[in-house]
Order: C-alpha cells, then sequence, then structure tokens
C-alpha cells in the first residue's frame, strides 16, 4: 500500500471545488450546496488518487465507475466532470438546473457525458453500484486470462445517510455482502444532517455495526474536513481488500466553511452572497469573482485526465495481445462491448401451432429462454426468490456466487437475488449500465410494484432490463387480493418507456422476448400467467411483434373485442357464441401498448378500425383501455382468493358471460344510432 504524497495544489483544488458548487447552485438560486462543500477533500483525494477515468473517452470499458448516491450533491460531480475535461463547460455549470441544459438537478446518464447512472431518488445509486460491482466480477471471471488482467475497475459509491434510511440500499448492501464484492467501496458522507434536520430525530442506529453484521469491511475517517492522508489510507485499504465491499464512514461537516455549517439550513438552499465571499476569503480565494478557477487547479486536473489517457492506450494495446492469443474470447466481448446482439439468434425462439399443448406463460417463457439463452451468452437470468415459480432459470445454469461459498462462481449467469425485489431492480439497472450484459429477472408481478423505483429509473435511464413477471392476474388463483395485480398493468403502462407485455400463448411469448431484446434503451415487463394458455389460430410472432393484431377476423362486425393474456382465449371463446347468434364479433390481441403505439396509423387504425364499437376484456383494473375501447370490461377491485376458475366466474370474465355484455354493447351502439368511430381517432397526439 503505497503512502500519501501530498501535492502542492490539493488545498487549492479541494478550495476550487467548494467555492465553484457554491457558486453553482447560488446563480440557479436552487439545489443542495451543503454534501459539496462536506466531501470535497474525499472527492479530490478520490478522483486525483485512485480513480481511472479518461474524459476523451468516456466511455472506455475497463475504467472505473462513479456513482454519486446521494444525487442532490450533483453541484460537486459537474464540478469534477468540467475541471477533468469532459464534455461539460464553464457555461454548462452556469446553466444549473436550467431548462434544457447538461447540469439538471440531479445527474442523468445519456445526457452529461461522464455520468454512469441516473440518480435522485435515495438508495437507487446505492444498488446501482452493487450491480456494477457484479458486472465487472462476472465479465473477468468469464474473460479474463492468465496475463490478461483485462477488466479489473473499481466501482466507487458516494452515499449519504438518506440513502442508507431507503429500504433499497439495505437490500443492496446486504446481497453484496453475501457475494464478497470486493471491488466495491462505498464511501459514507457520515455528515448527521438530513432534510429535517439531525438525523437524532430518526437515525441514531450504528451503521457500522449494521454493515460489518452484512460482511462489509468497514473503515472510519474521523476528520474528513481535513485529514487528506487518513482519506487516502482509507481508500488504499480498502482498494486491498479482495474478499469483501468496503464502507468507508467519512465524517464531514456539511457545508463545511459557510456561516451554517453543520446545520440543515445549508443542506437544500443557496448560501446568501456574503457567504460566499467570507467562504472564498477564508479559502484563499478571490471573494470577488464567480465561477473562478485558479490555474494550478487546471493543471491539477488535466494532469489526472493525461494519465487516464495512457491507461486507456495501456489496455487498448492489452486487449490487442488478447486478440491474437485469444481470437474468439476477443471476438465475443467486444460484440458485448458494441452491444450488438449474435447473428440471426431469433431463429432459436420457440413457435408454436394450435395443436400444441396449452401451458401457462411461465412455461413458455422458461421454454424462450431455455432456447435462446444458448444463443445469447450475454443474458444475466436472477429472481428474487421464487425461480421454481417464475421459471427463470435455464437448466444447466451456473450460479452467480462467490468462489470460497461452492454455490457457483463468479462467472455464472443465475443470480439468487433472495427476497429484495427492489434491490434486484436497482442492482439489474447498474449491471446493464456496466455494458456487456443484458439482464433478466423475476418475481410476481405483484411484487414488480415493490421496485417500480427502479423501474421507473430504468425506463428513463434507458436501461435493457427485461422483468420476467408471473402471476400475472386473478389467475393466479388461491393466493387471493394481496398477490392479485389488478392494478399493477395500468400502473406501469402509463409509465413512459415500459414496454409492458401480457402475451395471450407461446407465439406471443416469443414476440416478447423478441422485441424486449431488440429495444436496447428500454426496459420490458414481461407479465406471465399461471394458468395454462391455448396457442391460438392466428397468433404469430412477426404479428404479435407489432404489439396488438386481429386474431379472429370477421367482415362488417357488429362488435370487436380486443383483449390481452389469458382473456383473449376466453374472448375468442365468447366471440363464437356471438358469431352463433349472428352478431358478428372480432378479436384483437393487444400484448403491449408501447410498440402497438409505435406502430404507423394505418395499420393501427386497420387493427381497431371504425364502424362498429370495440369493447376491452382484461382481469385487471378497467383504467387505461378507453384508449382502445368504447367500453371496458374487468375487474372493479383487488380480485378474491379461489381456484382461479371459480375466480373467473365470480368476476363474469367467461365466455358466456363475455358473450351477453357483447350483446348489450351492440345493442346500445345500434339503439344510440350513427357512427361509430375509433377511439384511436383524436385531435392530436402526444
Amino acid at each position: 500500500m503505497s503512502a500519501f504524497t501530498s501535492a502542492q495544489s490539493d488545498e487549492v483544488s479541494i478550495a476550487t471545488i467548494r467555492a465553484l458548487a457554491a457558486d453553482v447552485v447560488a446563480k440557479a438560486n436552487s439545489g443542495h450546496p451543503g454534501a459539496p462543500l462536506g466531501m470535497a477533500p474525499v472527492a479530490h483525494i478520490l478522483f486525483s488518487r485512485f480513480m481511472n477515468l479518461n474524459p476523451k473517452n468516456s466511455k472506455w470499458f475497463n475504467r472505473d465507475r462513479f456513482v454519486l448516491s446521494n444525487g442532490h450533491a450533483c453541484a460537486l460531480q459537474y464540478v469534477l466532470l468540467h475541471l477533468l475535461g469532459y464534455k461539460l463547460s464553464m457555461d454548462d455549470l452556469k446553466q444549473f438546473r436550467q431548462l434544457d441544459s447538461l447540469t439538471p438537478g440531479h445527474p442523468e446518464a445519456g445526457h452529461t457525458d461522464g455520468i454512469e447512472v441516473t440518480t435522485g431518488p435515495l438508495g437507487q445509486g446505492f444498488g446501482n453500484g452493487v450491480g456494477l460491482a457484479i458486472a465487472q466480477a462476472h465479465l473477468a471471471a468469464t474473460f479474463n486470462k492468465p496475463g490478461f488482467d483485462l477488466i479489473n475497475n473499481f466501482t466507487y459509491v458516494f452515499t449519504g445517510d438518506g440513502c442508507l434510511m431507503e429500504g433499497v440500499a439495505s437490500e443492496a448492501a446486504s446481497l453484496a455482502g453475501h457475494l464478497q464484492l470486493g471491488n466495491l467501496i462505498v464511501v459514507y458522507d457520515d455528515n448527521h444532517i438530513s432534510i429535517d434536520g439531525d438525523t437524532a430525530v430518526a437515525f441514531t442506529e450504528n451503521v457500522e455495526q449494521r454493515f460489518l453484521a452484512y460482511g462489509w469491511q468497514v473503515l472510519r475517517v474521523d476528520n474528513g474536513d481535513s485529514d487528506l492522508p487518513t482519506i487516502f489510507n482509507a481508500i488504499s485499504e480498502a482498494r486491498s481488500e479482495k474478499n469483501k465491499p468496503t464502507l468507508i464512514c467519512v465524517r464531514t461537516t456539511i457545508g463545511f466553511g459557510s456561516k451554517q455549517q453543520g446545520t440543515h439550513g445549508v443542506h437544500g438552499s443557496p448560501l446568501k452572497a456574503d457567504d460566499i465571499q467570507a467562504l472564498k476569503t477564508k479559502f484563499g480565494l478571490p471573494s470577488d469573482q464567480s465561477f473562478y478557477v485558479p490555474p494550478a487547479t487546471y493543471d491539477a486536473y488535466a494532469a489526472i485526465a493525461k494519465r487516464g489517457a495512457v491507461l486507456e492506450a495501456q489496455w487498448n494495446s492489452l486487449l490487442s495481445s488478447y486478440a491474437q492469443k485469444f481470437p474468439n474470447e476477443h471476438a465475443e466481448l467486444t460484440r458485448r462491448i458494441a452491444g450488438e446482439l449474435p447473428v440471426n439468434w431469433e431463429q432459436h425462439l420457440p413457435v408454436y401451432k394450435p395443436s400444441d399443448a396449452a401451458q401457462g406463460s411461465r412455461k413458455y417463457s422458461e421454454n424462450t429462454l431455455t432456447a435462446i439463452t444458448p444463443a445469447l451468452p450475454e443474458l444475466f437470468g436472477g429472481s428474487a426468490d421464487l425461480t421454481g415459480s417464475n421459471l427463470s432459470r435455464v437448466k444447466g445454469s451456473v450460479d452467480f456466487q462467490p468462489p470460497s461459498t461452492g454455490l457457483g462462481s463468479y462467472a455464472g449467469t443465475y443470480m439468487r437475488y433472495g427476497v429484495r425485489e427492489h434491490g434486484m431492480g436497482a442492482i439489474a439497472n447498474g449491471i446493464h449500465a456496466y455494458g456487456g450484459i443484458i439482464p433478466h429477472v423475476a418475481t410476481f408481478l405483484n411484487f414488480v410494484a415493490y421496485a417500480a423505483g427502479a423501474v421507473r429509473l430504468s425506463a428513463l435511464s434507458g436501461h435493457q432490463v427485461i422483468w420476467v413477471a408471473t402471476h400475472d392476474s386473478i389467475g393466479l388463483g388461491e393466493d387471493g387480493p394481496t398477490h392479485q395485480p389488478t392494478e399493477a398493468a395500468i400502473h406501469f403502462r402509463a409509465m413512459p418507456n415500459v414496454a409492458f407485455w401480457r402475451p395471450a400463448d407461446g407465439n406471443e411469448t416469443s414476440a416478447s422476448y423478441l422485441v424486449a431484446l431488440k429495444l436496447k434503451k428500454t426496459p420490458s415487463i414481461i407479465s406471465l400467467s399461471r394458468q395454462n394458455l391455448p396457442n391460438l389460430e392466428a397468433s404469430s410472432i412477426a404479428k404479435a411483434a407489432k404489439g396488438g393484431y386481429v386474431v379472429h377476423e370477421v367482415e362488417n362486425e357488429d362488435l370487436t373485442i380486443v383483449s390481452a393474456g389469458s382473456e383473449v382465449s376466453i374472448a375468442i371463446e365468447a366471440a363464437t357464441k356471438l358469431n352463433a347468434q349472428g352478431i358478428k364479433t372480432r378479436v384483437v390481441s393487444l400484448p403491449c401498448w408501447l410498440v402497438f403505439d409505435q406502430q404507423p396509423e394505418e395499420y393501427r387504425m386497420s387493427v381497431l378500425r371504425s364502424g362498429a364499437p370495440i369493447l376491452s376484456l382484461e382481469a385487471l383494473s378497467t383504467a387505461g383501455w378507453a384508449k382502445y375501447s368504447h367500453e371496458q370490461y374487468g375487474l372493479p377491485g383487488f380480485g378474491a382468493s379461489a381456484p382461479y376458475q371459480k375466480v373467473y366466474e365470480k368476476f363474469g370474465i367467461t365466455g358466456p358471460n363475455i358473450a351477453i355484455v357483447g350483446k348489450k354493447v351492440v345493442d346500445f351502439y345500434k339503439q344510440k344510432g350513427g357512427p361509430v368511430v375509433s377511439p384511436l381517432v383524436k385531435a392530436f397526439t402526444l
């Protein structure tokens, strides 16, 4: 372990970070200056002494990853990115929290150069950090060879009291300890302040003891305001621990240097002008200049960037040598880094005929994963303790586990997340953010709601996380209303950039995976039945991949029934009865609203056309179906506990009853008179 050597630029660089952060927040008259002022020393030591990065190529694959879980402190991160030479100018800093700027109120991946993950909702970044560390460990075990330590980066996470109060961080921390992730280093800004004031009002647990119980190494820095050697030694010691993640508890003073230091008043409010002037004077900077950076600070950070460019060049050279000795592994690694899927992988998708046996769509999902996984080694699965119910583990898979446990290896591709749905979602976002891996995670649909915060950040950030969400309706039966997700579908259908699927048979299930794997910047939730579903006469992968199609066609119809998932076969049964009565009825399957909405208008209008009323049918809440239908039939409440056939009967979701409902709809619109226009016809669309 190398010893700390001070540099003449240390003090002026830390002062610059503090002053710039104060100026950034003050100009916006909005933001959080307290944490940046307190964490400037540890941030400077981390980035100047340890971080491997190249601002000229922010996506260099073996870079160290940095996550600001306490994302409200983003003024600190933006200042660092600017000083290091990322694509973030001084003018960008001056546009902090302004419309369309590169410096939004919380860090956003894909928006600002150098930001790894989107943070802000507390605890999410902590979980992302665990995911990034898992991805590094997995790819290193898969591709590193003797003499070729290609993938060896660290993941560093800054976190605060708020993050550690959130349950999602506890879930992720518990799993990280079990997994012995020695490549994960979390710096805890232990400043004892949250929005409500001193954390003594709500957060008096012993954090150090909690993390020791999780199996982490815990280190402490008692003076994070100025003790640079101890900060350096703690990070160095953390890097040397290979079998445990490390939590470094850094005692800081929030708002250090300001008149309100140590109080909640400096947490989320800009400093007053006189306070900023006094702060700059205290730190030896010109008090009459805003956004001032001494040449020594720019020079010091330019040297960090130069060091990173050299490291990347050395890594590229190593990668070239690797290609000579291990051409197959090199081709596979570079394909995965580029995010390209293997040629013709789609040919492995199962195709079904109507004569094939009915199965639950969760079983169709298992069939699909079993068929495509050998062709897609980047798939990395897992379940929140429901593997046998979700059917998400391909036979013969190796579990991702520390080799010392004898339960698997880091090269394994299946994760036992335990009962940690929210942590699983946040971790999966981090796994995808790392690159080279497509994660799929599994639980009951009702418990995806536990992880809704992580799903939302998947959608906002463009993380291709695939949720295998089984037990998707009242069809799960006996477990009853606590498990029947009557409102979950509309929650996720309403969420921007989420592909929520309810496949009606085997071909539609294959189609959901086809599209999910092609949507590189969209999370997908594949909602799957427990009960058996017959394979439909007119279904195909190609048709279902459009998100909606006509599954039973008639001309000059009196009625169209539009449905999804397990209710499509019930709609077809009802249509058969109505057609026998002379009421011409067609049926549309609409497995994915998002994908259907992206189809050309002409196609959508041909599926849900004008001329006859459209009735929607789903064994879930009817909310949202008015977008596609004139009348809606579904659940008025939370379901019931009984064998699933009895539950369907109780709520009238049977072929005979829907035929009665359908006739009422036809009679009503005939009596009403006038043209029936497709609900898709609107004055405008957003």
